[in-house]
């Protein structure tokens, strides 16, 4: 009797035969093959999967397209619904949110977070949901078996619902969102003990002297904003569309213990606005960032740190003839990154909920410095008048005004704060090293600024100016740190403006900037104004002194003038000429050529030259180039 067959051993005696997942790429070109008259069993047999797989896939196939169509992964392997726009711009605004109540020590809990999505998400226009109808009633919808969770149902509004928040979280990376109580207020007991034991530490184990500590902290500043009660900012809250109101920078402030301020950097939600796209971004008075929110990222804090911060700290130390050894000191805020390293630097986060109370950068400076900018931009109102001419409207100044005059205001502050008000923020920190100046702390200069800018709003004269109080401007100022209030965080997550957010035009635009014939226009007006003043002022004296003030100040665009005159002189002349062609001879007709006769190469042919005119001089018309 024949010995029984063993059965044959299987391929893999271990873990189940895994099912196959086909990619949205891999199941599109799939559906093209059945569309060119494969037939399915044929199709099945060229991806290896059953024939039951391929007629599902085709089941499917408008749902697979459209996911195609929208998907920025096309090695998805499962179908998705596109998202509910709504919520997709609520969420955007909620994290905005949270991100300002924790750097403002607000505390919150998940009920609060929930609640505050609901208004947010009450507050977005319908109109939305009708484009998301339109849409919908022209192209089939991508979905899957079960229905999205986050999206709300048929008929009925976003309800906020715990499984919602826990994938907000999820999506949007957020670490212990949940501030209870005391928590979220500002820790006295932590100050005390980092100012009285662990800064002090720090400073002897490091070696670290006044000029080596340095603070950084950003604050948000809505630009073109006036006092409510002015005829200015009421215009700007009609107009529909845009607010310019609500147009938000964010400014990083870094200063250290011995008064010296960094150039400041800026975040604003253009990269190259349309009032900036003559200037050279690297040479503007800030270090210019962008970002879609004006709102200071991880990413951002990075390219501020390594292109902004160390650059101007090794200038500064080598000029003082000190060792690049820095201490940093930064709050604990979302945006902050907590991987900066550079070879020299320490980075020290102040204890949580202690910036309102040592943080250098908020004892007084910043507030100062929103002061002063308010003061320099009254000022500038103020010169606009007195040069006004019959036309002049304060309506149409203030529309004119622009992120370049921001810019201009914030150089203006920045250049009036005294480096003794700096170094009076760090007294609650490092009291050992500051000295009292009178006049110099920033309160007192916030106190004169605000005083300034009263007298100066007075003079103008018109609705909500001439009745201008204090307390106006210091609600003024007070705004830029309050909680973002709904319409800000809606405001903040809406991109661009077209005018902002184009970069270049186009088509070719003037050509601009310091050229020759821009610097001889500038040189040959100030020699007529200093003619004008000699020829109507009757005071020679004064005529001669505002002359020579003219040369002083026109003395570094003469420099530059004078030097491009040379460098214009220094080209070839064959740059300014060009060349002109002889006349073409004519030619003969080609003779007609034996079969058996081979052509001449062009190295066997000798052309006789043409006849020498009766001119043969080296400057005759066809030696001219």
């Amino acid at each position: 009797m024949p010995p029984k067959r063993c059965a044959p051993a299987k391929a893999s005696s271990g873990a189940p035969k895994r099912k196959k997942m086909m990619t949205i790429s891999e199941k599109v070109k799939l559906l093209d093959m059945i569309k060119e008259g494969r037939s399915y069993a044929a199709v099945a047999r060229h991806y290896g999967v059953n024939e039951s797989t391929v007629r599902y896939i085709k089941k499917e196939e408008a749902n697979i397209r459209k996911t195609a169509s929208i998907t920025f992964n096309k090695e998805a392997k499962r179908v998705v619904t596109p998202r509910n726009k709504r919520i997709v711009k609520m969420e955007a605004a909620l994290a905005l949110w949270i991100a300002d109540c924790r750097k403002k020590t607000v505390s919150l809990d998940t009920n609060m977070i929930r609640t505050k999505a609901k208004a947010l998400y009450d507050q977005i226009l319908p109109d939305d949901d009708n484009e998301e109808a339109k849409e919908g009633a022209d192209e089939p919808q991508a979905s899957t078996s079960a229905a999205r969770s986050d999206s709300p149902p048929q008929g009925q509004g976003f309800s906020a619902s715990k499984g919602w928040f826990e994938k907000f979280q999820k999506r949007y990376g957020l670490r212990n969102v949940l501030l209870y109580g005391e928590a979220s207020s500002a820790d006295r007991d932590a100050a005390c003990r980092y100012v009285e034991e662990e800064f002090p530490n720090l400073i002897s184990e490091g070696g670290y002297l006044p000029e080596q500590v340095f603070n950084m902290d950003e604050t948000g500043l809505f630009w073109k904003r006036m006092p409510s009660r002015t005829f200015l900012f009421k215009d700007e809250v009609k107009r529909p569309g845009f607010k310019a109101h609500k147009d938000r920078v964010t400014v990083i402030m870094a200063g250290n213990a011995a008064g010296f301020m960094l150039k400041p950097g800026l975040i604003y939600k253009a990269k190259k606005p349309r009032a900036l796209k003559n200037k050279n971004t690297a040479l503007l008075p800030v270090f210019w960032m962008h970002n879609s929110k004006a709102w200071i990222t991880k990413a951002l804090t990075h390219e501020w740190f390594f292109h902004c911060f160390i650059p101007q700290v090794k200038l500064y130390l080598a000029e003082k003839g000190l060792p690049f050894k820095v201490l940093l000191l930064m709050d604990c805020a979302g945006g902050h990154a907590a991987d900066l390293q550079y070879d020299g630097v320490q980075i020290e986060f102040l204890p949580p909920n202690t910036k309102s109370l040592i943080q250098p950068m908020d004892q007084g400076v910043i507030r100062a410095f929103k002061a002063l900018y308010t003061r320099s931009t009254m000022e500038g109102l103020i010169s606009a008048v007195d040069d006004a001419n019959d036309e002049f409207t304060l309506k149409a100044y203030w529309r004119s005004y622009d992120i370049a005059s921001c810019l201009s205001n914030i150089q203006q502050a920045l250049k009036d704060m005294k480096s003794e008000t700096i170094k009076s923020s760090w007294k609650k920190l490092w009291p050992n090293v500051v000295h009292d100046h009178p006049g110099f702390t920033p309160e007192e200069v916030h106190h004169s600024a605000v005083e300034k800018a009263v007298r100066l709003a007075h003079i103008i004269k018109n609705e909500g100016f001439v009745d201008m109080t204090e307390e106006d401007i210091g609600a003024l100022i007070d705004c830029h740190s309050d909680p973002l209030t709904d319409e800000d965080l809606l405001e903040m997550t809406k991109s661009a403006s077209e005018e902002e957010n184009k970069e270049e035009d186009e088509e070719e635009t003037e050509k601009r900037g310091l050229t020759l014939e821009n610097l001889q226009q500038l040189c040959n007006m100030a020699r007529a104004m200093q003619q004008f003043a000699q020829d109507t002022d009757d005071n020679m004296v004064r005529a001669v002194d505002f002359s020579n003030r003219v040369d002083r100040v026109m003395s570094l665009y003469r420099g530059i003038l004078k030097e491009k005159k040379k460098q214009r002189q220094q080209l070839p002349i064959t740059m300014f000429l060009s060349k002109v062609k002889p006349p073409a001879l004519p030619s003969a007709p080609p003779a007609e050529e034996s079969p058996s006769e081979p052509k001449a190469s062009m190295s066997q042919v000798r052309t006789s030259p043409p006849p020498p005119t009766q001119d043969s001089s080296p400057l005759s018309e066809s030696n001219v180039y």
